[in-house]
């Protein structure tokens, strides 16, 4: 008998929104948030969440640990970072995204709200290419 998947369970005391397929659970812990990110299989930043925002790229910083699943990232130098769980993760802003493989991705992710990359000194631009 196959267990659930505990990481696609619904949370308690989260306030929880989907955006462009995307399910968010955010818990508050001290001045910055946990959340708990579930991209769907076929997910792609461009295609699901720029109508959406209205930006040309991600202009988030994501930091934590990629729970389950793998993810590309196209940043606009050109630059492709591949995340494949279990493995932590520090995206800059400036980027694509979108979900690889036949599974959805499960980000857990700690920020603090517009002050993430400032609080955690991450740069404002991507120049690993």
């Amino acid at each position: 008998m196959d267990q659930p998947n505990q990481l696609l369970a619904p949370m308690k005391n989260t306030q929880h929104r989907e955006v462009g397929g995307v399910q968010v659970d955010v818990v508050a812990a001290g001045t910055a948030r946990v959340k708990r990110i579930i991209y769907p299989v076929g997910f792609r930043w461009s295609a699901h969440m720029q109508p959406v925002v209205g930006t040309a790229l991600c202009m988030h910083a994501h930091v934590g640990f990629l729970a389950q699943g793998s993810i590309s990232i196209r940043y606009a130098d050109g630059f492709v970072e591949e995340f494949v769980a279990p493995q932590a993760v520090a995206i800059e802003p400036g980027h694509d995204g979108w979900v690889v493989g036949e599974g959805p991705a499960v980000l857990i992710e700690f920020d603090f709200e517009g002050n993430t990359v400032e609080r955690l000194g991450l740069p404002t631009v991507h120049g690993k290419a």
